[in-house]
């Protein structure tokens, strides 16, 4: 393939994880390319993407709202300019960065991590998590931009080319809700090269964002219902109120943000990884098992694609404390081969996703 000019369009650059993941491996494909996001905070970064030139939408100037701005957003994405002399533009998208602007007769390629989530999937349960009260008795206003935003988003939807889905359960979101098909399926990666395998200590680990979808205080009232030590790694908007009911409790540990080195160290020595959303793929149920670690997942999206059930974890049924609780004490998870658990993860291996990336770039070049 010949060296292409690429624009990777990607929606905010203010927090680091999976689909920054995915990014990240786009930006190892095409070391020239340029990022294109509606904002980037670097601070919040930690120097990922560093050496990158990033180009921001006008929403850079209200960087700090722009979880009101809302309206805006669609707006925001069509104001980014791509230029007119590149080969192929490359967005991963979980809501907007489908919808950019791409200059007649350049291409379009599009990995679909999710459809937009408040639009479709948890649209209830996100508007009232993510409005502050003083905003509550407007909430009808907000309804209304929701279901204009839902028209837009639909159309946003038919502009790229040709999509990847990261999992066959986005695929098929992709097609009852868009009305489109994913042209191939490429779950998430590994680098199994960047994690090892160690003998397990006694605790349980949780990670991610703390916010109110991903169910972290299940994982936690769940491990503290046995008198499990749970170590719990990441930030967000809940963290605070969960650090505030668990301080006097010696067997939560919120560990906050944590270098990568400490990261690969907590999944090698984890008994088990609680899983305990319903996520679109995930990322970080592979890294668990790339370190030997079993996962216990919520049964449904896409852990059912990687976690294979008595091999390399096994899944509750319920999104309940109990549910969760009972799979920690009735599964024996020394039982577990860690290296067969690390073994069952290769398929998932970072090389392999780029090959797969590279033959969908083919289709269109």
């Amino acid at each position: 393939m010949k060296k292409l000019k690429v624009a990777l369009v990607h929606e905010f650059l203010n927090q680091f994880g999976g689909a920054e993941r995915v990014l990240e491996a786009f930006v190892e494909l095409f070391p020239e390319a340029e990022i294109y996001t509606l904002l980037y905070d670097p601070a919040k970064m930690h120097g990922k993407f560093e050496k990158v030139k990033i180009n921001t939408s006008f929403l850079q100037k209200f960087a700090g709202l722009h979880k009101y701005l809302l309206p805006l957003m669609p707006k925001a994405i069509e104001s980014i300019k791509i230029p007119t002399d590149i080969d192929l533009v490359l967005s991963d998208a979980s809501a907007f960065a489908k919808g950019v602007k791409v200059p007649q007769g350049i291409p379009h390629l599009c990995y679909l991590h999710t459809p937009t989530r408040y639009l479709w999937i948890v649209r209830d349960e996100y508007i009232n998590s993510a409005l502050p009260n003083f905003l509550r008795p407007f909430k009808f206003v907000v309804d209304r931009i929701v279901d204009r935003q839902r028209v837009w988003d639909y159309l946003a939807a038919q502009k790229p080319d040709l999509y990847i889905a990261n999992s066959k359960n986005i695929s098929q979101k992709l097609s009852n809700i868009y009305d489109r098909d994913s042209d191939s399926v490429v779950f998430p990666f590994v680098d199994l090269d960047q994690f090892y395998l160690s003998q397990p200590d006694d605790y349980v680990l949780a990670l991610g964002r703390m916010e109110p979808y991903k169910k972290f205080d299940l994982a936690i009232e769940a491990a503290t219902k046995v008198d499990q030590v749970i170590k719990v790694v990441g930030t967000g908007t809940r963290f605070n109120e969960l650090v505030s009911k668990y301080k006097n409790n010696s067997k939560v540990e919120f560990l906050g943000r944590v270098e990568d080195k400490d990261l690969k160290d907590l999944y090698a020595k984890a008994k088990v990884y609680i899983f305990p959303q319903e996520e679109d793929a995930g990322i970080t149920p592979l890294e668990a098992m790339a370190s030997g670690c079993p996962v216990l997942a919520y049964g449904k999206g896409g852990a059912l694609e990687s976690v294979q059930e008595g091999v390399s974890g096994h899944f509750f049924e319920e999104q309940t404390v109990d549910s969760i609780a009972d799979k920690l004490v009735e599964c024996n998870w020394n039982a577990f081969d860690r290296a067969r658990v690390r073994e069952s993860v290769r398929k998932f291996d970072i090389q392999s996703f780029k090959e797969k990336i590279l033959t969908e770039v083919e289709k269109l070049i």
